[in-house]
């Protein structure tokens, strides 16, 4: 594999939920491109980031390394490079960077993600059921309007942080397409966090990230 992308992620539990995470992004959107990242460590981690149709990025992360450090690759070739050729070591296809659109959270050693709150699975998953009735209502085909998209649908706060976080429905869409709320996950709950720029919503399948204004002290 001299010269070529490399990224070895060695439990095999940890690529089997990795390939269905990949999966699920590939589904939602058949010409997705996923950008892999280094992420260092003790131990190192391997960061997944996907677009999807709600102007929201999905991301999960896995034990492991990558070589080189940053890199965008279709989503089909890394699925069947996970899934179908296996093994702890894969190439997971050939860099496809200019595809890349947009910014990720940035990598801050040392730092982390402050919780806000949580949330249950169910309630999201509610709130999108209502909002692809809301779309469909709008439009025949069920194409969500940008307003319903931005509309605020959840507001998560830590008084005692000061910190305050409005969740808008392209999140709760993009978590709900990935699979992640749902029947199957009603009883769970979704982490809501910020680390200042961008917001997270983190599930048991994956975690949904978008940039949001500078953070919002409680008044």
């Amino acid at each position: 594999m001299s010269g070529a992308t490399v990224l070895a992620v060695p439990d095999a539990a940890q690529r089997e939920d990795l390939a269905e995470f990949v999966g699920r992004a590939v589904r939602l959107d058949g010409a997705a491109v996923v950008r892999l990242r280094a992420r260092p460590g003790a131990p190192d981690a391997v960061e997944a980031f996907a677009p999807t149709p709600f102007d929201a990025l999905v991301t999960r992360s896995a034990p492991g390394t990558l070589e080189p450090a940053d890199v965008t690759v279709v989503g089909s070739d890394l699925l069947a490079a996970l899934a179908v050729a296996g093994g702890e070591r894969v190439e997971p296809g050939v860099a496809v960077d200019e595809r890349w659109r947009g910014p990720l959270p940035p990598l801050r050693p040392g730092q982390r993600w402050q919780v806000v709150g949580e949330v249950p699975a169910g309630e999201l998953g509610r709130l999108a059921e209502k909002g692809v009735a809301a779309a469909r209502a709008g439009d025949p085909s069920g194409r969500p309007s940008a307003a319903l998209l931005d509309q605020v649908v959840l507001t998560v706060s830590d008084e005692a942080a000061a910190l305050e976080v409005r969740v808008p429905m392209r999140c709760v869409f993009a978590l709900s397409g990935m699979g992640f709320v749902g029947a199957g996950a009603a009883d769970e709950a979704v982490r809501v966090s910020t680390d200042g720029g961008w917001l997270r919503l983190d599930a048991r399948g994956g975690a949904v990230v978008r940039r949001r204004r500078a953070q919002l002290p409680l008044l």
